[in-house]
């Protein structure tokens, strides 16, 4: 593992421990306003100390970390695992995830009674 030491920026440091897939992914969260380091909005070159908690929100989950070891370089997933320590709520169980109602190709547009059955199935 290569730690650094004194502070990283925060875009480069979630992409390093592979919260985000991209270097691009992590400052877009960082510029739309994802991304917190203990409690603050940041913008991408916000640099992180060790012992920070940063909340990220991608793909729609939140994840909650405390840096433990500085990263600048991208390492192998058991490595990056070792650098944060996470302390996010479980995901939610595959069975209460909101079923998209599906509707065939070239059916047209939806009708009051199939917009009424798909707002009864979502339960509004």
């Amino acid at each position: 593992m290569v730690a650094g030491e004194g502070a990283v920026r925060v875009d480069s440091w979630i992409w390093s421990v592979r919260l985000a897939k991209t270097r691009s992914m992590a400052a877009t969260a960082c510029r739309a306003g994802h991304v917190r380091v203990n409690g603050e909005r940041v913008k991408p070159a916000h640099q992180v100390k060790q012992g920070d908690e940063v909340r990220l929100r991608l793909a729609g989950r939140e994840r909650i970390v405390v840096v433990k070891a500085l990263l600048r370089k991208r390492v192998g997933a058991p490595a990056a695992v070792e650098a944060y320590l996470d302390k996010s709520p479980p995901p939610p169980p595959r069975e209460e995830l909101a079923v998209v109602p599906h509707r065939d190709r070239g059916a047209g547009r939806p009708t009051k009674r199939d917009r009424r059955e798909t707002e009864r199935l979502r339960g509004r």
